[in-house]
Order: structure tokens, then C-alpha cells, then sequence
């Protein structure tokens, strides 16, 4: 084993003792299936893997924070703060999450720390390890096992960026049926990757 890999793994285990006090079981579960999701995209998408897993390993550091310190975290690092998030906190857990990463976890690496930015409402024009992470979260196999999620799975492994945009459109119906509020960024995301791949897969 090389320095590099003893570094990661050594990394790796200080996350999962961390995400051992501060997150549900339940919960590490899905962590660690985003985590080889991401591993598998990127693999198949030739990307780096090692990145793609770091990301999905400290995606979710802040998902249990409480409103008040996501806000508190976000205001004192200076992210811009839109009317849904003041509603809806929680959707910070991602901005601040990369924030945890770095400070708690010395993560320096900008694509690892957007990645773990981006992967709840994206962003438009993100890079590539941020849709890996992006679509591994909503649809890593904990997620469940039905034919529009199988589908959305097809997708990821077929086109990333459009795999995106067809992520989008499946959330946005939930929370629309759901009467929930939809983030600016979200549809930002959405309408910049249907206009840049606009072609819809289809899979027999």
C-alpha cells in the first residue's frame, strides 16, 4: 500500500468514527451506498474514483445539524442565502457539509468540496464528479426499486449530464405533488443541463 493509499484509508476511518457519533445508522447506510455508487459512475465514466469517493463518504457530514447552526454556518462562511433556504434550512446541509470537510477533515480539494456542495440541488454547470455524486445520493439502491428509479439508474451509467436533468424533473414531481417548495438552484440546475443535452434516453 502506497503513502497516498494509507492517507485515504486512514481519512476514510476518521469519517466513519466521526459519522459514527453524529449520524444514525440508518443513515450511514445510505452514506455508504452513495459512496460505491459514486466509486461505480466514476469508474465507468473514467473518472476519478478516489475523489468520487471521498465525496460520497462526507456528502451528508452535516444532514443532523439543526436549523439554527446551518444557517449560523452558512451566514458566517458568507453563502448567499435565498428566501427557500431561510424556509427550509435544511437544504444547507450540503454547503455546509463541504464546509465540515474541510475544517474537520483538512479537504482542500476543490472538486471533492463542490461535489459535496452540489449534491442536493446541483448546480448549473457543475463538473462531472459533482453528477456523480449528485445522481449517486438520490439513487443509490437504498433509495428503492422501482421502474423510474431503475430507469434513472440506466441513465446515470448512459449520459451524466443528462441523467441530471431527468433527476431533476423526478424530484421536482414529488415535491410538487407534495406541495413543497422548489429551490431556485434546483431549477437553475435543471433548465442549464436540458439546454445543454436536451435529448431524452430511452431504454428498451
Amino acid at each position: 500500500m502506497t503513502v497516498s493509499q494509507t492517507a485515504s484509508t486512514q481519512l476514510r476511518q476518521r469519517v466513519l468514527d466521526w459519522l459514527a457519533d453524529n449520524v444514525p445508522p440508518a443513515r450511514i447506510e445510505h452514506i455508504l451506498g452513495v459512496e460505491q455508487m459514486a466509486i461505480d459512475l466514476a469508474r465507468h465514466h473514467k473518472l476519478d474514483v478516489e475523489k468520487a469517493a471521498q465525496a460520497g463518504l462526507m456528502h451528508d457530514l452535516a444532514k443532523y445539524f439543526k436549523a439554527n447552526r446551518l444557517l449560523d454556518m452558512a451566514r458566517a462562511e458568507g453563502l448567499p442565502l435565498d428566501p427557500v433556504d431561510e424556509a427550509n434550512p435544511h437544504l444547507l446541509h450540503a454547503d455546509v457539509g463541504a464546509i465540515v470537510a474541510r475544517d474537520e477533515f483538512g479537504v482542500t480539494d476543490a472538486e471533492i468540496l463542490a461535489a459535496i456542495a452540489n449534491h442536493t440541488l446541483g448546480r448549473p454547470g457543475m463538473d462531472d464528479l459533482s453528477c456523480v455524486v449528485f445522481l449517486a445520493d438520490s439513487l443509490e439502491p437504498g433509495r428503492g426499486n422501482t421502474p423510474e428509479l431503475n430507469l434513472l439508474r440506466q441513465a446515470s451509467f448512459a449520459d451524466l449530464h443528462q441523467a441530471v436533468w431527468m433527476n431533476c424533473d423526478a424530484s421536482f414531481q414529488f415535491l410538487i405533488a407534495a406541495h413543497r417548495l422548489i429551490h431556485p438552484r434546483a431549477l437553475l440546475t435543471r433548465n442549464w443541463f436540458l439546454q445543454q443535452f436536451p435529448r431524452s434516453l430511452s431504454f428498451t
